[in-house]
Formats: C-alpha cells, sequence, structure tokens
C-alpha cells in the first residue's frame, strides 16, 4: 500500500498545526460557528445533531493494521468506544469533544491518515473495489489510479469550492464491486484489443433527492490521459455548474440539462487544450506507484486445503461462514475474507475498540498486514490462507464479528439516520436492527440467497436505498416517521434504480413490509436458485404492490 513521502508528512502535520490554531480560536469564542464552519468541513469535522462528527479518509478503503489498531485507540480515548465505518470506505467518530479533534487529528499523522477533503463541496474520498489486488477477474488493481487521483485532487488549488461535492470511484474488474456507476466521474480500467491499459469513463452518476446512473463518455481513454480528461470534466462542471440551488448543483443535473452529446463537445475541447500540458501522465510515474501495491510474497501453496476441508465437516456453523463469507482468490491456495459488521441487532459498519484490534490483529497475522474498507460497511481481508481460516473464523466467533451473512439479506447497509445526523428526518439503525433480528434465522437467510437490503434516513440517500434491492427511504410526514420502499434497484455492473412501489409504511409497519416483499419473492420465483434481483426483473413490480396493497385497501 502507499507510503507517505516526506511532502505528504510535511503537508498532513502543517494541516494539523493550522487546524489547532482554528479550533482555539473557536472555542475562545474568537470565531463565530458561522465562521468556524467552512473551516471545519475542510478537516472533515461536522456539527451533528448532538455534537461534532470527525470522518476520518481511507484512501480507496486500504489500510494497514497499525492504522487500524489507530482507529481502536481514537474510538477509546477520544470517543465512545467505537466507529462507525461509512459507505465511502471512511470510518466517523460521532462523539468527540471539539478541543480534542487536533489531538486526534495529530494521532492520526503519526500513521498516515488523515480527514481531509472527507466534507465540503471537493473532490471527496476517492473510492476503489475493496476485492483490489486479490480478486482473479480484475484487469489490473485499480488502486494505484485511485492513488493518482489521491494526490491530484488534494487541496487542488481550482476544485477546493466546486458547485458541489464530488465523488470519483475506480475499479478494474468487469464485475462493479464499488458502485461506479452511482458516482460523479467513474473509471473502469480495462485493456484495448492490443492489451493496453485504458479507461472507460462514466460521468454524472449520483443518489440523494434525484438519482441518476452514470453515462459513458468515453469507451477508452489511454491511462496516460486519466487526469488530464478528468481535469477537462472538472473544468467544465466548475464553469457551468449550478450555484444558485445546492439542490441542482451536481454535475449530474449538469449532464441531464445540458445534454451528454453537448457535454462532451465542451469536455473534448478543453481536454485536447490541456492534455499534452504536465497534466499528461508518464508511465514511469505510474510504474512508480505500482511499486506500492505490488502483490503480497505469496507462498506457493495448492488450490485445495485439507486442513479447511477437515475443518468444515467438523464444525458446519464454519462451513457455513466460508461458504458466504470467503471469496476466490486470484492465488492458489488464498481467500479473501468479508467479515461483516452486521451482528444480528447491531447498528450497521459499527466497530468497538475492541473489534478494531482483534482485526488489526489478524491483518497482521493472516493478510500481510492489510485490510479493506467495503462500501457496503464491511472490513476485508484480503489475503488469507485457507489453512489459516479457521484460525481467523474462530478469532472473530470469539469477538462477535463471524456473522455469516454477508451479501443476504441481514448485510444491510443503513446511514446514522435521526440518531445522529441533523440532515436525517427519521432513524434508520433502529429499522436495520429490527429487520436483522427478524431475518436472523441462517437456514432463513440461505433459503431467501442474495438480497442487497439497503436503508436511508433522510433523501440524501447516504444509506443508498436507490441502489438496493430492497431500498428503505425514511421521512418525516406531519411529525411522523414514515418509510417509503424502492425495489429493484442495484449498484453492480447492472446498474439500476429503484422504484417506488406505493404508499409509505410506519415504523410499525416497515418490518412486515419486508416480510410481504420476502414471502412474494419466494413465491414468484422460478427456482430455489433464482435471485431477488432476477425475480423482480422476470415480473416487474406488479405481485410485489399487489402483496403489499391489497385491493381491499385501494377501494
Amino acid at each position: 500500500m502507499y507510503r507517505y513521502d516526506e511532502f505528504d508528512r510535511e503537508f498532513v502535520s502543517a494541516r494539523v498545526a493550522q487546524f489547532r490554531d482554528q479550533v482555539n480560536r473557536r472555542v475562545s469564542g474568537e470565531l463565530s460557528e458561522d465562521n468556524f464552519k467552512p473551516i471545519r468541513l475542510q478537516n472533515g469535522v461536522y456539527l451533528q445533531l448532538h455534537a461534532y462528527m470527525l470522518r476520518v479518509a481511507v484512501p480507496y478503503g486500504t489500510l494497514n493494521s497499525a492504522q487500524m489498531r489507530m482507529l481502536a485507540h481514537i474510538a477509546r480515548k477520544y470517543d465512545r468506544d467505537y466507529g462507525h465505518f461509512t459507505t465511502r470506505q471512511n470510518i466517523q467518530f460521532n462523539w468527540p469533544k471539539l478541543e480534542d479533534i487536533p489531538d486526534i487529528l495529530e494521532d492520526l499523522a503519526s500513521v498516515e491518515m488523515h480527514a481531509i477533503q472527507t466534507s465540503g463541496n471537493c473532490i471527496r474520498n476517492v473510492t476503489a473495489d475493496h476485492f483490489a489486488g486479490a480478486s482473479g477477474d480484475e484487469v489490473a488493481d485499480p488502486r494505484p489510479y485511485a492513488e493518482i487521483l489521491r494526490q491530484w485532487s488534494t487541496v487542488h488549488p481550482e476544485f477546493l469550492f466546486l458547485p458541489r461535492k464530488f465523488k470519483i470511484a475506480v475499479i478494474g474488474s468487469p464485475n462493479d464491486r464499488a458502485a461506479m456507476q452511482f458516482h460523479d466521474i467513474g473509471l473502469e480500467v480495462r485493456k484495448n484489443d492490443a492489451g493496453e491499459l485504458g479507461l472507460r469513463v462514466y460521468v454524472g452518476g449520483g443518489l440523494g433527492r434525484t438519482p441518476m446512473i452514470g453515462k459513458k463518455i468515453k469507451d477508452w481513454l489511454p491511462q496516460e490521459d486519466m487526469l488530464s480528461y478528468c481535469e477537462a470534466i472538472l473544468r467544465v462542471y466548475n464553469l457551468y455548474g449550478r450555484r444558485d440551488n445546492k439542490y441542482k448543483a451536481r454535475i449530474k443535473i449538469l449532464v441531464h440539462e445540458t445534454g451528454l452529446d453537448k457535454l462532451k463537445k465542451d469536455i473534448e475541447a478543453e481536454f485536447e487544450r490541456i492534455r499534452d500540458s504536465v497534466l499528461k501522465l508518464p508511465d514511469e510515474d505510474v510504474e512508480a506507484i505500482n511499486t506500492y501495491f505490488a502483490a503480497p510474497d505469496f507462498e506457493d501453496l495448492p488450490a485445495r486445503s485439507d486442513i479447511l476441508e477437515e475443518a468444515k465437516l467438523a464444525d458446519p456453523g464454519f462451513a457455513r461462514w466460508i461458504a458466504q463469507n470467503v471469496s476466490e482468490h486470484k492465488q492458489d491456495g488464498y481467500g479473501i475474507v468479508t467479515v461483516a459488521l452486521k451482528g444480528t441487532g447491531e447498528a450497521p459498519g459499527d466497530a468497538t475498540s475492541a473489534q478494531m484490534d482483534v482485526l488489526a490483529d489478524l491483518g497482521e497475522r493472516f493478510s500481510f498486514d492489510e485490510l479493506r474498507v467495503s462500501h457496503v460497511q464491511n472490513v476485508i481481508l484480503p489475503h488469507v490462507r485457507l489453512d489459516d481460516l479457521k484460525t481467523v473464523y474462530d478469532a472473530l466467533l470469539a469477538n462477535g464479528m463471524a456473522s455469516a451473512n454477508a451479501g443476504l439479506i441481514t448485510d444491510i447497509i443503513a446511514c446514522p439516520g435521526l440518531d445522529y445526523c441533523a440532515l436525517a428526518t427519521a432513524r434508520s439503525i433502529p429499522v436495520a436492527q429490527d429487520l436483522s433480528e427478524r431475518f436472523a434465522d441462517l437456514d432463513r437467510q440461505n433459503e431467501i440467497g442474495e438480497l442487497k437490503l439497503k436503508i436511508s434516513g433522510c433523501i440524501n440517500a447516504c444509506g443508498h436505498h436507490h441502489a438496493g434491492h430492497i431500498g428503505i427511504l425514511g421521512v418525516e410526514k406531519r411529525g411522523e416517521e414514515l418509510y417509503q420502499v424502492t425495489l429493484g434497484g442495484s449498484g453492480d455492473e447492472q446498474a439500476a434504480i429503484g422504484e417506488i412501489v406505493g404508499r409509505g409504511f410506519s415504523k410499525d409497519e416497515i418490518g412486515d413490509a419486508v416480510e410481504t416483499i420476502v414471502n412474494t419473492y419466494l413465491k414468484k420465483r422460478l427456482s430455489d436458485g433464482e435471485t431477488f434481483i432476477e425475480t423482480y426483473r422476470r415480473t416487474g413490480a406488479g405481485p410485489f404492490k399487489e402483496a403489499l396493497y391489497p385491493v381491499k385497501e385501494a377501494a
């Protein structure tokens, strides 16, 4: 993984010292909250419903054991002993004292971490496939591209005050595990017929109150032109993006109102103007970054592990966990472990300091000192020997992290909702907790099969509900919390926006509504192997609407 150079260290250290002075001035009253707001946002500090919140960047979701241990230390010392992993592959601390945040940032800097550009109208944390460098289906590791974009975008003078926040995702596989098409810019690393690496470029994706799927703007972009093309997109957006209405300020609105063809013409013209400038990416620079992401020193192991097979026979719970939470690795003798932070009745994405310490230990001992945060709020151990899986499982089981539910109905995405967020209009965590308890039985979860359930506490869609096979949006109506259901969304390579099925449900009704949806699917599927999304695409919304809203109710 990437290591800071001298510039990185000096820059982050200076930024911490600067923010410490700004916090002191705010605490003393020299700075008002209004004056302090743009300063704190540049350093990842939000003022939420009950307290300040600090969002820490985890670039493209990759971190090492020392960094995970530091996150555990911060949770213990400065927060309420836990952190919340987010859908942007970051982590949030919900209860720090403002006067402690400079100390937190200094601690983070000691392990090459920061909170810069995790908020505000700038280019946010660049995300990537959490299986990067481990999965056999990838054309190339997307993380070097993400790191280059991170370096280029950090405090870029032209893009610190964009019309609105701006998000970029990079994948290196035809199988999209990063919801790439729901980003302002989505990049897919691919090869042409000559075997050369380049990128397919999407623009104008996003969720929120106006969900849109990104549109392909360029099928083939040579990799050396990545920065100049992204800069061209951002310059055009910065010039024409609306600043009079924040709800219409995202680039997706510009694409929609201007039209892709017209916008592409402007972007291509700007690209041609700047492509031969310093933004052209030399092969040697790409190779230098690539060296940071070289494959670990894998052992030469057989594809089959007798130790693993014997352990599966002896422990059915372990066998079930292997089937659901361990994915095939590109290297024989290894597996990719998904640690699902979605225990029964727990808040999705939360991890205690003790659990983070366990994850750090496991990453150090069994995964070449590497961990990943996924956009579905889980933690990944990307390179684990098959022989070691039972030891890893036992440690997770002892610490409440061995839920065998990755990709199942209880592997829920949920935002913090009204329990924390000042923008939220309804609670999302209690709904997630109730549903995880309703569907806790693993036999039933496996009978249901793959099902992506996602919950947002407001229209900003931090819980990605639009992209859920079942999406739940909490809204406020006449002082009551109401939950709107969407069906058929998807965040993979077949990206789709869920369809609203009808009137919303009260907090007492929403659990039964999800039960009805699931039971309808089980009745309508053609075979045990037909997934929820396949059934929905075949049948449409009709059967689900009929079950949710009987004719007598409509009458």
